[in-house]
């Protein structure tokens, strides 16, 4: 019998965190999303761990039905701080988390900062370093990400030359990645909008050998060559991670959500029978 999916409010001091929540077995899985989704990518996810496990997931702040404000200064230490004050709240301190890009940033910062209230991380594609195969490769998003700009006044114009010239498929793509980009503000605000210091200095490359809980790193047989060197750089950084190859897709998580909840599911009974 599938468990039901309980829907929760909160009003921390940063604004409202909605999230979802399944099951009531220890441990707590916290479950954090990517930088283009919400809480809702995990649903199918959870309808599986719910079983063996609580399951938290959260609306990181700006995204899905959390609190959204353009006067908010969106960053990796504010998502950081809303998360400890949310776990507090819940007196949910000692946890798990499984978490995909941009949520694998903010769980990986905040075990940085709160070591002893991590067990372990499971992460996907994990954002957070600047490995030298990737720089510069948020150019194109900084400049698509502007509600109001040149390069989107030039994309309108030349669309039917292109389609013309035979690349309707190229045109297409980049109209398809500014519709993303417009529909997640809060990722656009952390990422490509705010200055280089500043997101520089919560990149996690010399932090990330100091990582204390254990770390797995999911990868799929059919992630992309940005997914695969974002895993490698964290593993190359902390030694004794683990690389998990799954024969699943991943770049879509609903279509590999059975293989990776088994994964998740024997993963987490090792740990347990371990302690």
């Amino acid at each position: 019998m599938t468990l039901p999916v309980r829907n929760s409010r909160i009003r921390l001091s940063q604004g409202t965190l909605f999230w979802r929540e399944v099951g009531h077995k220890t441990p707590t899985l916290v479950l954090l999303h990517g930088s283009w989704s919400d809480s809702h990518q995990w649903l199918p996810l959870m309808t599986w761990l719910g079983e063996d496990f609580h399951c938290l997931a959260p609306d990181l702040l700006g995204f899905g039905e959390s609190s959204q404000s353009p006067q908010l200064a969106y960053s990796i230490a504010l998502e950081v701080a809303c998360l400890a004050e949310y776990l507090e709240a819940l007196r949910s301190q000692s946890v798990y988390f499984i978490a995909d890009s941009l949520g694998a940033w903010v769980a990986t910062s905040y075990a940085l900062q709160y070591p002893e209230q991590v067990r372990g991380l499971i992460l996907i594609a994990p954002e957070g370093v600047n490995p030298s195969p990737l720089t510069g490769r948020w150019r194109l998003h900084r400049v698509l990400s502007r509600r109001f700009s040149l390069a989107a006044w030039l994309m309108r114009l030349i669309t039917p030359i292109a389609r013309g010239l035979g690349h309707a498929k190229w045109i297409a793509r980049l109209h398809y990645l500014r519709r993303q980009l417009l529909t997640f503000p809060a990722t656009c605000r952390l990422l490509f909008k705010r200055r280089q210091a500043e997101l520089q200095a919560e990149l996690l490359d010399d932090q990330l050998p100091n990582l204390a809980p254990p770390l797995w790193l999911i990868c799929g047989q059919s992630d992309s060559p940005t997914a695969q060197t974002l895993s490698k750089t964290y593993a190359e950084a902390i030694p004794s991670s683990h690389i998990l190859n799954l024969t699943a897709e991943l770049n879509h998580l609903e279509e590999g959500t059975e293989v990776l909840a088994q994964t998740i599911t024997q993963l987490m009974k090792q740990k347990i029978n371990a302690v």
